[in-house]
């Protein structure tokens, strides 16, 4: 996981590692670990699975898998 923006500050950290088999999993895992604030942040966020974007939340995760988490950002 990288965290970048709101994301990094909510889960207070830059990066980490977790496994999980989905990506639902792997959010539920953070959730779980860095509580309610970073919750709310992760429901504006995007995610990048291995440099691709996804919405599908129940993507199948690899073991070497990169997840980005990325608020939305402001400015042009």
């Amino acid at each position: 996981m990288r965290y970048f923006a709101g994301a990094r500050a909510a889960a207070g950290i830059d990066t980490e590692s977790c496994n999980a088999g989905t990506l639902d999993e792997l959010v539920g895992r953070i959730v779980d670990a860095h509580g309610e604030r970073l919750a709310r942040v992760l429901t504006a966020c995007s995610f990048l699975v291995d440099g691709t974007q996804t919405r599908d939340r129940s993507v199948a995760l690899g073991s070497d898998a990169v997840v980005d988490v990325l608020p939305p950002f402001a400015g042009g």
